[in-house]
């Protein structure tokens, strides 16, 4: 297979079949060389999961699916910008399927689509559609940890480093620095560093452009909790 700049060249020669046998990375390539084949292969793939998030969030199948055909179509209008080194494709479609999903539930509840919905569904005092604090919390575990772990995978190894002693082994900022040989300053910068870089990865691109008194981030990226910044 030709390549320019180490990307492939289209045509490639490649059929669905064959994309098929590589790995995310390589079909991102093909894709962002304009093999459209590559978007079918990764709609293969991914559309069942993708499918799954946006339904838990949306709780209507029709709607569900419209999203999810908005993400890959998303996807392919914006796949040169995809960077391997970032994060792995299959993480890159969850944060799209989640953001488009809690957008499009925002602006069906504004119109009163799930009110509608409740009342002809909801008898008496039964579960209705989930309040905006708890939709994010229907993404499976796994799909949660796989966020995570891909999130924490695009660290540095200093701001790996920091996060995980202070939020999996409890230890203050300053009990870092003690323990890394690093000063406090440089452990805050790895810290700080790593928290937004985190939420820039897990929390909707457009968290807080509308109604940013009232709405609260979808997931509690990195809450002090009982980490000691203090000196």
């Amino acid at each position: 297979m030709e390549q320019v700049n180490g990307q492939p060249q289209e045509p490639c020669g490649l059929g669905f079949e064959q994309l098929s046998q590589l790995a995310d990375p390589d079909l991102m390539a093909h894709l962002k060389a304009g093999h459209n084949d590559a978007l079918a292969v990764l709609f293969d793939r991914y559309h069942r999961l993708i499918m799954s998030v946006a339904f838990k969030i949306l709780r209507d199948p029709a709607e569900a699916e419209d999203v999810m055909q908005s993400v890959f179509l998303e996807i392919h209008r914006v796949a040169g910008q995809f960077e391997a080194a970032r994060g792995s494709a299959k993480v890159w479609l969850l944060q799209y399927a989640y953001h488009r999903s809690m957008n499009r539930r925002e602006y069906l509840k504004v119109r009163g689509f799930y009110a509608r919905d409740q009342q002809e569904r909801r008898p008496s005092g039964s579960a209705g559609f989930p309040t905006h604090d708890t939709a994010q919390r229907l993404l499976t575990l796994p799909e949660v940890r796989c966020m995570v772990h891909e999130a924490m995978e695009s660290l540095n190894q200093p701001q790996q480093n920091v996060l995980h002693m202070a939020y999996f082994e409890d230890m203050p900022l300053k009990d870092i620095a003690l323990s890394t040989g690093e000063s406090l300053g440089n452990v805050r910068h790895h810290y700080y560093r790593a928290l937004r870089r985190m939420r820039s990865l897990l929390l909707p691109s457009d968290a807080g452009r509308n109604n940013s008194r009232t709405r609260e981030p979808e997931f509690e990226i990195a809450s002090r909790g009982s980490v000691d910044v203090e000196t």
